[in-house]
């Protein structure tokens, strides 16, 4: 399909181009925009990006719009399609352009453009009686847009700002096909039965409180969740030569400013003061660290020094963007940090490469990398930035991983290496990143002493494989849909007495089982055995025990599995064998 660009430039494209999907799912959010304005003319128009999977618009209506309007103004978008209107580009200078928008009393745009500098160039898309301040991509022609479905309506402040006004945001998305559509709108519905703030109230995991927005509660069953994932992280860093800190929550103003949070990261972080002086929550877990290495003189054999730390940090988002686990205001960072030689930097980002792919492939996700590269605003010499992409590279390439550029994506210290994981409804989520470091060392006039008995600056690899631990757990929940394998779960078996008089030969086989190391439980309750049946499949616990009169006389105990239903009847060892094995 042609592609009108940024740049003016037309290009021939596919939608499974990135450039390409996005100007297809901008082209929508002009197509509803025009379609709101037919229906409803006096709305005024905010903005209306191109996001992943879809687009959205803001408007500022002159009534409550609900999702009742959806069904209207897609009507008016088909229209607009079968009309195959093609969108014209063309530009103006700022004073016309904010003429023309106060003509059509487009506010929003009016404000916009005033932002821009005095002898900014705007470019315009137009689509018959429809013209739109855009710097584009588009595509050529309405027709294109051959299957689209608005989804959702929700409030948005107008720039993100809740001081000012509240817009109305419609949510759509868009395909070449009907077919590739209707998949897409059945994975969303798949999505919506796995939504982890949904299974994480039906299975007893966590909670979040009115008392503590963004600030979650982990419920005892969530806790062992929990500690089972940092168990299996302090086993596997132990393994790989790792030694684990605990930094304070709370450290002074002092050190934030010297790490550079203070100036460019404190509107995300909560402050306090103590005996008259500033003082931080931490947001982060590097600065720390840095106190940690710099307790004792370093030698460069004490290199590679492998510092790992599992940190409770608090960012402050804002109430709107809070989201389950995934968006908090507190978590649980895992992170790692290597103090290195130059010379050691290929050989530790191939072992972090390997212990990051280690985690991924025992959740069973997949994956890809992406090396990003020196963005704009960095710093540092050329000479360390072209040192450390190029080791990156290397170990990327050594071990013969597939990977893309993600040119400019950098952070400002130092190139890194993204995983992006996909779940088993095909969605993916950014979670691993191993990041090289040239500044906080300088920050913190970080030593060691070389073998030539001169002082040399480490330098440093900040790296997560989990993430926030809460996210994590709450990805895992929807990857899982809730049944996680039996190693994870938090209740291995339940085990049922048909009735009350078996309940003392059910609870004997509970306690054997949580003496040979199975997490389980009893259901004692005088209830129905399909009634306890049906709860266990609920609760998604892997291995239901029932117990009756021929059970006890016999000393055995019937089994069943979540995923393949009855196995008949076993002595209780071999089904603590079977787990075991299983684990």
């Amino acid at each position: 399909m042609k592609i009108s660009m940024k740049d003016g430039t037309i290009q021939d494209l596919t939608f499974n181009d990135e450039a390409g999907a996005e100007a297809f799912h901008h082209t929508t959010s002009h197509i509803l925009a025009q379609a709101v304005k037919r229906l409803y003319p006096d709305t005024k128009c905010a903005i209306g990006p191109a996001i992943k999977d879809g687009f959205y618009y803001d408007f500022e209506f002159s009534f409550p719009f609900t999702t009742e309007h959806l069904a209207a103004v897609e009507k008016e978008m088909r229209n607009i399609v079968k009309k195959g209107i093609p969108l014209e580009r063309s530009t103006m200078g700022r004073g016309e352009a904010i003429a023309y928008m106060k003509e059509r009393n487009e506010d929003y745009k009016v404000e916009l453009i005033e932002d821009l500098p005095e002898d900014a160039e705007l470019s315009f898309y137009s689509q018959g009686d429809f013209t739109d301040l855009c710097a584009g991509p588009h595509v050529a022609n309405t027709s294109v847009i051959k299957a689209f479905k608005l989804q959702s309506v929700a409030g948005a402040y107008w720039r993100g700002d809740e001081h000012r006004q509240m817009l109305t945001r419609i949510y759509g998305t868009s395909f070449p096909k009907a077919a590739d559509l209707e998949a897409y709108l059945k994975r969303m519905e798949e999505a919506k039965l796995r939504d982890h703030r949904k299974l994480g109230k039906e299975l007893g995991l966590f909670a979040i409180m009115d008392e503590g927005p963004g600030f979650p509660f982990f419920l005892p069953k969530g806790m062992i969740l929990k500690n089972l994932l940092l168990d299996y992280w302090r086993k596997l860093h132990e393994r790989e030569g790792y030694v684990e800190i605990s930094t304070p929550i709370i450290l002074s103003r002092q050190l934030w400013e010297n790490s550079g949070h203070w100036d460019h990261y404190k509107d995300n972080m909560y402050t306090t003061v103590i005996d008259d002086a500033d003082y931080a929550v931490k947001p982060m877990n590097c600065p720390g660290g840095m106190l940690v290495y710099k307790i004792e003189p370093r030698s460069y054999k004490d290199l590679p020094m492998r510092v790992g730390e599992i940190g409770l940090v608090h960012r402050h988002e804002k109430s709107g963007q809070l989201h389950g686990l995934m968006r908090v205001r507190c978590f649980n960072q895992d992170d790692a940090h290597i103090f290195m030689t130059k010379d050691q930097i290929r050989d530790e980002i191939k072992g972090v490469v390997r212990l990051i792919d280690e985690v991924y492939h025992k959740f069973g996700f997949k994956y890809h990398v992406e090396l990003s590269t020196r963005p704009e605003d960095s710093m540092g010499s050329d000479e360390d930035w072209n040192m450390a992409t190029e080791a990156l590279r290397g170990a990327l390439n050594e071990i013969g991983l597939d990977y893309v550029v993600n040119e400019g994506d950098g952070a400002f210290y130092g190139p890194k290496i993204d995983f992006h994981l996909e779940d088993s409804i095909g969605r993916t989520w950014q979670c691993g990143t191993i990041q090289l470091d040239f500044q906080m060392p300088q920050r913190f006039d970080l030593e060691y002493t070389g073998a030539d008995g001169e002082k040399h600056r480490p330098i440093m690899i900040h790296r997560v494989a989990f993430g926030s631990i809460e996210r994590f757990i709450g990805i895992l929940i929807e990857h899982y849909a809730g049944k996680f394998p039996t190693w994870l779960a938090p209740v291995q078996v339940r085990v049922m007495a048909v009735s009350e008089k078996f309940s003392d030969y059910a609870q004997k086989v509970q306690d054997e089982l949580k003496a040979a190391g199975i997490r389980s439980e009893a259901d004692l309750r005088n209830e129905k055995l399909g009634y306890k049946i049906r709860e266990a499949r609920m609760q998604r616990v892997p291995y239901m025990v029932i117990v009756g009169e021929k059970e006890m006389e016999e000393g055995t105990i019937s089994v069943r599995k979540r995923d393949e239903g009855d196995l008949g009847a076993m002595k209780l060892e071999e089904l603590v064998g079977r787990i075991k094995d299983e684990v």
